[in-house]
C-alpha cells in the first residue's frame, strides 16, 4: 500500500495522520458561516483535531507567512505582464489588485494555514485508519 501524498493531503485538507478523512465539515470554504467549521475528531481515524486549548492561534503567523509567499507570487507575475515603476501608477495598480486577491482568497489561504500547521505537530501513521475502526 503506497503512502498518500503529503501536500497533496495538506492542500486538500484532509487528516494529517490518517490523510483520509476531512478536516472541514464542508468543502466549500466561500460560506462564510462555516469557513471555519471543523469537525472535533477525524471522522477516518478519531484524530483530535485541536490538540491543545488555544492551538489554533499558532496558524496566525502560517497565515501571514502564506499570505506574504502569495503577495511575492502576485508581485512576480504582476511585473511580467504590466511592468512595474514609480511613474505612471503601475506599482498602485499592483497594490490594489493584490490586495482584492488576498481578501478574495483569505478563506483558502485560512484552511490551507490550519491544513499545514497542523501536519507539522501530527505525523502520518500507516495504521491510524484501520486501528480506529
Amino acid at each position: 500500500m503506497s503512502v498518500p501524498n503529503y501536500l497533496l493531503s495538506v492542500f486538500s485538507n484532509k487528516c494529517p495522520r490518517c490523510r483520509k478523512g476531512k478536516l472541514y465539515r464542508t468543502n466549500n470554504p466561500y460560506n462564510y458561516k462555516l469557513v471555519y467549521d471543523m469537525h472535533e475528531h477525524c471522522p477516518v481515524c478519531d484524530l483530535k483535531l485541536e490538540l491543545e486549548p488555544g492551538f489554533w492561534y499558532g496558524t496566525g503567523y502560517m497565515s501571514y507567512g502564506l499570505s506574504v509567499a502569495f503577495s511575492l507570487f502576485n508581485l512576480g507575475w504582476f511585473y511580467l505582464i504590466f511592468g512595474l515603476s514609480w511613474e505612471g501608477n503601475s506599482l498602485f495598480y499592483y497594490l490594489v489588485a493584490n490586495t482584492i486577491i488576498l481578501i478574495t482568497c483569505m478563506p483558502l489561504i485560512m484552511r490551507l494555514s490550519r491544513s499545514a500547521y497542523l501536519s507539522i505537530f501530527v505525523k502520518y501513521d500507516k495504521n491510524a485508519a484501520s486501528a480506529a475502526h
